[in-house]
C-alpha cells in the first residue's frame, strides 16, 4: 500500500470511527482482552484537542478520549526515553531496575509484562523503538534480550523516520520500513492483530515522532502548519518564539500523522470483531518542553516534560467510558494496572501499584502523589543549561521538588497551569512546603531512595558515560550489553 491508499483508508477510517460505527456491546466477555499499547516519543500532555491545544488537529484522539478512561494526570516518573521504558515493562522504578539515563540495559532479572502474559497463555509482540538494549542503537537484539516478547519487528533506536531500519524475527540483517516508520510499523501492527485474533495477544506499539527532528513529517501534514499560525504556551519566552514556532509547526505536523494512524489501527481491531475484547491504551514515555520556560528536550519536572497523554479504553468496563481520573499515576503504575485489568497475576518484581479496581469503578481514586525523578541528568544541553538531581512529587493539583541543595520548586497547577510563580520558601506556603516535603521523605523510603548525587548511582551500576553523564552510545559497548 503506497501512502496514497494510506491516506484514503485513512479517511475511511476516520469518517468511520468518528461517526460511531464501532460494533463494541459493553457486554463483558469470557475471553481474556488483548492488550493494545501504543506510545508515541515525546508527545506532551497539552497537545491535544481534547486538552484544549488550539494548535493540534487530533479528531481521532478526541473521539477516542470521549470513549476511555482518561488519566489526566499521568506522569512520566522519570521523563526521558529509556529509564521510562523499563518502568514499563517491568513496574519498577528506576533505580531498581537500574536504567536511570539512556543507553544502557535493562537486565532480565525482573520479569517483564510479556513474560507475565506469556505464562497465561497470551501471544506477543513488539513493533517499532525499543531502546532498552544498550549495545548501540543500531545493533541486532537477540532474542534472549526481548523481555519475553515473541513477534519482533524494533530497533534500539532511530530518529530517521524516512529511512528507518528494523531487524524482524530472528534474522539479524537489519531491514528497512518502506516508508515514513509510524505508518509502516501501523501496518505491520494492523496485520498482526489480523493474524492474532484466535488467541489473546499483547501488542506493544512503539512510534519515534513526534520526537525532534521537527521538520521530517510527511510534506502533506508539514503543509497544514505553519510555523506564523502557531499559538505559543505564555511561558515560552519571547526570545525564543520564532524557533519555537518554527519546531512546533513541525511537531504538530508529526502528532497529525500519527492521529491518522490511529484511524486505521482502531478501525482494524473494529473490522476484526475484538473491540470488545480489546484493552486499547494511548500515551507516551514523556513530552518535550519545547521552549517553555525557555527549555528543550525533557528531564525536567514541568509539566511540559513530565506530563503525557493517557487514554485507555476497554468496552468490556460497563458505564465507565467517557470517564475523566484525575488521580495521578505514574510509570511503574501501568503494568500491574494492566494485568489486573486482564485477570493475570502480578510478579513479584513490580513497585507499582495496580489500579484496575478504580477502572472498573470498584475503587475510589486515593492515590494523593506520584514521585517526579532525575537521578542523574545527562546530556550536552543539560549539562549547560541548568540541568540537576531533583527528586518531586506530583499531586492532583501541586508539583514540588528538591534537589540536592534543597527545596526547588512548588507550583500550584490550579492557579498557574503554565508553572510561572515558584512558591517555594515563600512565607505564606510554609506548612504547605512542609507537607509535601513530608510525602516525598516518605515516598522515597517506600522506594529506599537516598537521593545521593548521581555519579553515585553511575559508580554503582558501573554504568560507562563522557563528560556530559551521557552513554556512548555511537559505539558499541559490549560490556554494558549483558548485565
Amino acid at each position: 500500500m503506497n501512502r496514497r491508499d494510506f491516506m484514503c483508508l485513512a479517511g475511511f477510517a476516520s469518517t468511520a470511527f468518528l461517526s460511531g460505527c464501532a460494533s463494541w456491546s459493553c457486554a463483558a466477555s469470557k475471553r481474556k482482552p488483548n492488550i493494545v499499547f501504543v506510545f508515541a516519543d515525546q508527545w506532551r500532555a497539552q497537545a491535544t484537542g481534547y486538552a484544549g491545544d488550539p494548535n493540534a488537529r487530533t479528531p481521532v484522539l478526541d473521539a477516542l478520549e470521549k470513549q476511555s478512561i482518561h488519566f489526566t494526570n499521568a506522569v512520566s516518573g522519570c521523563p526521558v526515553c529509556s529509564p521510562y521504558r523499563a518502568s514499563l515493562l517491568t513496574g519498577q522504578y528506576p533505580l531498581t531496575h537500574g536504567v536511570f539515563l539512556n543507553d544502557v540495559p535493562l537486565s532480565n532479572k525482573a520479569v517483564s509484562i510479556a513474560q507475565a502474559c506469556n505464562a497465561a497463555g497470551y501471544d506477543t509482540a513488539y513493533i517499532g523503538k525499543w531502546h532498552l538494549e544498550g549495545n548501540g542503537r543500531t545493533n541486532y537484539i537477540p532474542p534472549h534480550r526481548r523481555q519475553g516478547f515473541d513477534f519482533w519487528q524494533a530497533l534500539e533506536c532511530t530518529h530517521d523516520y524516512n529511512h528507518s531500519f528494523y531487524y524482524g524475527g530472528d534474522d539479524p540483517a537489519r531491514q528497512v520500513w518502506p516508508e515514513y516508520d509510524a505508518i509502516a510499523q501501523t501496518k505491520s501492527a494492523c496485520r498482526y492483530i489480523r493474524e492474532h485474533i484466535q488467541n489473546p495477544f499483547v501488542l506493544f506499539l512503539s512510534w519515534g515522532p513526534p520526537h525532534a527532528p521537527y521538520l521530517t513529517a510527511p510534506q502533506e501534514y508539514r503543509r497544514r502548519f505553519r510555523a506564523e499560525d502557531i499559538v505559543l504556551r505564555p511561558n515560552v519566552p519571547q526570545d525564543q518564539s520564532a524557533v519555537a514556532r518554527r519546531d512546533l509547526a513541525g511537531y504538530y505536523a508529526h502528532i497529525a500523522v500519527l492521529d491518522d494512524c490511529l484511524n486505521i489501527l482502531l478501525e482494524t481491531i473494529e473490522q476484526a470483531g475484538i473491540g470488545n475484547d480489546t484493552i486499547f491504551v494511548f500515551t507516551s514515555d514523556h513530552g518535550d518542553m519545547l521552549y517553555s520556560q525557555g527549555m528543550t528536550k525533557k528531564q525536567r519536572p514541568f509539566e511540559e516534560s513530565a506530563c503525557v497523554p493517557f487514554l485507555l479504553r476497554y468496552p468490556a468496563v460497563h458505564g465507565h467510558l467517557g470517564r475523566r481520573i484525575d488521580m495521578p499515576i505514574n510509570t511503574p503504575d501501568i503494568m500491574p494496572t494492566l494485568l489486573g485489568l486482564a485477570g493475570v497475576a502480578i510478579p513479584e518484581t513490580v513497585q507499582g501499584q495496580d489500579f484496575s479496581t478504580v477502572i472498573r469503578g470498584k475503587q475510589k481514586p486515593s492515590k494523593e502523589a506520584v514521585l517526579l525523578t532525575c537521578p542523574s541528568p545527562f546530556g550536552q544541553w543539560e549539562r549547560r543549561h541548568g540541568g540537576r538531581e531533583y527528586r518531586g512529587i506530583r499531586t492532583r493539583r501541586y508539583t514540588y521538588t528538591r534537589d540536592l541543595n534543597g527545596p526547588w520548586l512548588l507550583y500550584d497547577n490550579q492557579t498557574d497551569p503554565y508553572q510561572q510563580k515558584n512558591l517555594v520558601d515563600k512565607p505564606e506556603f510554609t506548612d504547605l512546603q512542609k507537607e509535601l516535603d513530608s510525602v516525598l521523605q516518605h515516598k522515597l523510603k517506600e522506594i529506599h531512595d537516598d537521593f545521593r548525587p548521581g555519579r553515585d548511582y553511575i559508580q554503582q551500576w558501573g554504568w560507562t558515560v563522557d563528560e556530559n553523564g551521557t552513554v556512548p552510545y555511537w559505539v558499541k559497548n559490549q560490556e554494558q550489553a549483558n548485565p
